[in-house]
């Protein structure tokens, strides 16, 4: 099996495992719905993202549109360098950094190309897979879904810092997927194999 077809499969893995812990959220809890996993500092938190990381978001539906084929674009070319670095003999670290990065882009896309086809609105309710009266939104449209929460450390910022003094901050505020972790990974590893990265 060539180190193509190795890493397709290694992509097809990670987005099953993201898929199948989106389609349970999407199908067990309702939008707000969380629960404890590990105490106090790792929780279950279900929300939707229409935008981008962090919830940025461009206006509108062409902005909406203009997004989600922007990771379309990004998607395809990042197979086609998958392919060129795999038939290139490039190092294992490599490959599979760019599969975790590619996995995690592709995870992200279907939720915003379909899940606003395939289900309908967790909004005070639990979504429906294919309802008979049709899906939340139209195809590129749909919101990200996002669960994974890490309140690690909460607190208060010393009177004596300017501007944000005396007030509350948390880490690790933002809520994300599996596929944000697996793009997180493979640039990571990129930062941790830059070596190798220039010297291919």
């Amino acid at each position: 099996m060539s180190k193509f077809s190795k890493a397709l499969l290694f992509v097809l893995l990670l987005l099953f495992i993201d898929q199948a812990i989106k389609f349970w959220i999407k199908t067990n809890m309702i939008l707000g719905d969380e629960f404890s996993v590990l105490g106090d500092w790792f929780h279950i938190h279900f929300i939707e993202n229409k935008g981008m990381a962090f919830g940025i978001e461009l206006g509108g539906d062409y902005g909406k549109l203009a997004l989600s084929l922007f990771r379309i674009m990004a998607v395809l070319g990042i197979i086609w360098y998958l392919f060129q670095i795999s038939r290139n003999g490039s190092a294992n670290e490599t490959i599979i950094s760019i599969s975790f990065i590619l996995a995690g882009a592709i995870g992200n896309i279907v939720d915003s190309a379909f899940y606003g086809i395939i289900f309908d609105s967790s909004y005070k309710q639990v979504a429906s897979f294919l309802p008979e009266s049709g899906g939340y939104s139209k195809f590129l449209h749909g919101a990200v879904v996002d669960m994974f929460y890490f309140p690690i450390i909460n607190g208060v910022y010393p009177e004596s810092i300017p501007y944000i003094g005396g007030k509350t901050f948390q880490f690790f505020r933002p809520v994300f997927n599996f596929a944000d972790a697996s793009i997180t990974t493979g640039v990571i590893m990129i930062i941790l194999f830059r070596k190798k990265f220039v010297h291919e």
